[in-house]
Formats: C-alpha cells, structure tokens, sequence
C-alpha cells in the first residue's frame, strides 16, 4: 500500500508530491506532460510560454519551493502598465496621465478620470482590507480576501460605461478569466491593485521559464509519476484510499493510505465519489474561464518600442493583454541582443470565441492584431505557437466567499490542492499543495508513531 497518490500533475500536483517525495507516493497525471497550465519552452536565451508566468516573491510559498529545488528566479522587469488603445501605444508616465495621452474626446477623457477616481479609491481600500495582519494564519486572510465586495459584480461596482472607458478598463479585469458581469467587484478591484502596485504578490518569473519549475520537480521522482493515466474514482475508507485508473488500455487499482486530488474543481467533484455531500457541492460551484494563449518567437535586430513593458492592455484586440516575455532578458543584459519573444492571451469571452477556431488562424488574427499596435511585427517572427486549456483560471464570483470555509474544512484521508482555493493562482496551486501534503504527512506520521508505541508497548514473551 502506498503512503500517498496524487492525482494531477499540474503546479499543486507536484508541489505536494515535493514535499512528500520521502514517503512512498505515486502521482497519476492523464496528460503525457506534467504541469498542466504552467508551460513554456526554451529557445535560445529565450522563453515560449503559454500559461503561468508570474510568480510571488519574499514570503512566499513559492520562494520555498524555488530555495527548496534550486530554481533560480528574478523580479519582472520594466513595466506591467502599457498599454494599446486607440491607435497609441503607452508605457511610461503615471497611469493617471493615460487619458489625456489617447486620442478621446474630452468627453471620455473626463469620464474615464472620474471611474479611475472610484476604482482607485477602492484599490486602497482593497489593499487595506486584504493587508497580512500579525498573527492571522493564511486561511484568516483568504477569506477576508474573498469577503471583500462579493456580493455583486464588477458590472453592476463599475456601471455603464461609454466605448473608450470600456476600451481603458476593461482589458486588466477580464486577465482575470471572467468578463465583468461574471466577477465578483472585490475581486476585479483587486485586479487592479495587482497591476498598479507591482510586488503586491506576485511580480517573479522562473529563470529559463516556468516549466523549468515543473520539470525539474519530475526529474526527481520520474519513477513515481504515470503520465497518461485517467483517473476514474477516488473513495475514501476508514484507514485507505482506492484509485481507480486507466492507462494505455489497461484498468488498474491502487490502494494508499492517503490522497491528494491536485485536479481542477469541478474534475475533483467528479472522481470524489463519496467525500461530503457538501465538498461536493462546493466543489461543483467553482467557475473557470478558459485560456488560449499564443507564443511567438522574433529575430529582431534593433531594439522594440515595447522593451521596457512587460505587460502590455490591449484594447479591442483579440487577446486583453501581451506579454513581453523578452524583457526577461532585457533585464539581463547591457547590451540589447537580437531577437525576443512575445505571448499573446485570451481569456473569459475572448477565449471562449477563439476556443473552437484552428491554432493556425488563431496564430494569424495573433499576429495581425501584434501588428496593428507594433508596426513590422509579423515580419520579425519565427515561429508562432497557440495553446488553449478549457481549465484556465477559476475566477471569483459573487458568493464565492460563502465556499471558502467548506472547501478548506479539514478532511480524512483525501486533501485537496488547487489554484482555485484562494485568489493568487500559482501561488495558491503551490501553498495548497504544501498544505495537502503536510496534511498527509501529519496523518502518515501519526500511524508510524501508533504503530511505534503498541510495539514498544507490546509483552514479551517468556523463552
């Protein structure tokens, strides 16, 4: 029997699987890749990436796990607040300059001002409500996080809004996965206290990319992970867990004294087959927005206008946000060296509408609309990729709070992990995967000193 199975390979898969890696465990993964939704490859000095590119910084779960496998990361350079938007390309200068910066008439100028009045306003009322305090466990702040203005939507927080002010706004809240009448208010302000204070918890990348997280976790225990296995059932008894699985045509049964379903939400609620009635319900409450994402590697000679931005808002394009995945180097070095590489992402109603279309036109429209706001873009790529994941990011919807203390109540034999248990996204996948498994561990460690103290406990017999 083993000590532990971990179903999903993913970011909080193998978060939990690092820090059970010295117990007997087994991680079940039904892609032929572990790392679900943080992927990128190499090229060069250069990154493709596709799915989790920011990560959190001092303080962190995730600077744990980096110290703890020896992968290097450094801060975001340049800037996360440019933005495209009516035929103009800005980067530098406060935000609050923006407005009169674009063309507009006077009118929207004037408009928009007054909504970023109320919307910064509440980001420090956000940032305030939702600040550590000493003493709070994390689960204590989490819920205060997801307390804040969760009873209506970003829709019905921001009301009508005139074309440009949906041109300006618009594209930093729906990064989250959700359009605005999906969001919860609390949790589309907090979006913009993200972009506008960068360090606010997640402002890292991985050195050589994300993957080089993920992959190098793997290497360590490459003989405990089972790629391509589709996990059927999950059932929890008294003193074990039974997994039921295929792989390559072939049923299979694993039985261990522990579980951590490391897989999204609604996936969870399917293969807990008899946890509580009420986790499962939870479980199948939690909403995703899809992702498609492109990646785009260039050889250009000279340097770009984008250089010094890493995120780039994009307004009435196909994808709400670029990111200049070159700057990573650019931070690097002293003198700019040719080439770079872009990433292009689409989530909420933009993913969906592109969902069905082939990677190939998605690739194209990517491009064309790059071009539009960087004339000469097309010309300087050399290869263009697109990825779509269905599970993109779970998002926070009005009411989302009331799931927070039924999702985290401590359970029997099987823990759960995931970015949807909290609103940081990689850093939630990897602190609920360090929950989990410490979770496991406590209740394996328990069993050996039971075990240790009816041995030592036990008569001896006379010779």
């Amino acid at each position: 029997m083993k000590d532990a199975v971990i179903i999903g390979g993913g970011l909080a898969g193998l978060s939990a699987a690092w820090r059970l890696r010295h117990w007997d465990i087994q991680v079940l993964e039904s892609d032929q890749r572990v790392g679900g939704r943080v992927m990128s490859e190499k090229r060069g000095p250069y990154v493709l990436n596709w799915g989790g590119h920011m990560y959190a910084g001092e303080g962190s779960s995730t600077m744990e796990l980096l110290a703890e496998t020896g992968t290097r990361s450094m801060r975001i350079p340049g800037s996360l607040q440019g933005m495209a938007m009516n035929g103009k390309f800005i980067t530098t200068g406060p935000i609050q300059t923006y407005p009169f910066r674009f063309p507009m008439s006077m009118s929207s100028r004037l408009a928009i001002l007054k909504t970023g009045a109320k919307v910064g306003k509440d980001v420090l009322r956000y940032t305030r409500a939702v600040a550590s305090r000493p003493g709070e466990t994390g689960e204590v702040r989490q819920q205060r996080i997801y307390d804040f203005e969760n009873d209506r939507t970003f829709a019905d927080y921001i009301g009508t809004l005139s074309e440009d002010e949906q041109s300006f706004f618009l594209p930093p809240v729906t990064r989250s996965a959700a359009d605005p009448d999906q969001l919860s208010a609390g949790a589309g302000i907090g979006y913009f206290s993200l972009i506008w204070n960068i360090g606010q918890g997640l402002g890292r990348c991985i050195l050589g990319g994300a993957s080089t997280l993920t992959e190098g976790i793997a290497q360590t225990m490459r003989d405990r992970i089972d790629l391509g296995a589709d996990v059927h059932e999950v059932v929890q008894n008294k003193d074990h867990v039974v997994v039921r699985y295929t792989k390559d045509g072939v049923d299979h049964e694993v039985k261990a004294r522990t579980a951590v379903l490391a897989t999204p939400a609604s996936i969870s609620h399917r293969l807990g087959v008899n946890l509580p009635d009420d986790l499962r319900e939870a479980l199948s409450k939690i909403l995703y927005g899809p992702h498609v994402a492109g990646a785009f590697l260039t050889n250009e000679t000279t340097p770009m206008p984008y250089d010094n931005t890493y995120g780039i808002a994009a307004a009435n394009k196909s994808f709400s946000v670029a990111l200049n995945q070159g700057n990573l180097v650019r931070g690097r070095e002293t003198v700019r060296q040719p080439g770079g590489s872009m990433m292009t992402f689409s989530p909420a109603s933009l993913g969906r509408k592109l969902f069905d279309v082939d990677e190939d036109t998605i690739a194209k429209t990517y491009i064309d609309d790059l071009n539009s706001i960087f004339p000469g873009f097309e010309s300087i790529v050399t290869e263009a990729r697109v990825e779509k994941f269905p599970f993109g990011s779970p998002y926070c919807f009005p009411g989302r709070r009331h799931l927070q203390p039924t999702l985290t109540r401590p359970s029997e034999r099987i823990f759960l992990a995931g970015d949807y248990l909290g609103t940081l996204y990689t850093e939630t996948a990897i602190s609920s995967g360090f929950t989990a498994a410490q979770e496991a561990a406590s209740l394996l460690s328990t069993r050996l000193q039971s075990a240790a103290h009816l041995a030592s406990t036990r008569p001896i017999k006379a010779v």
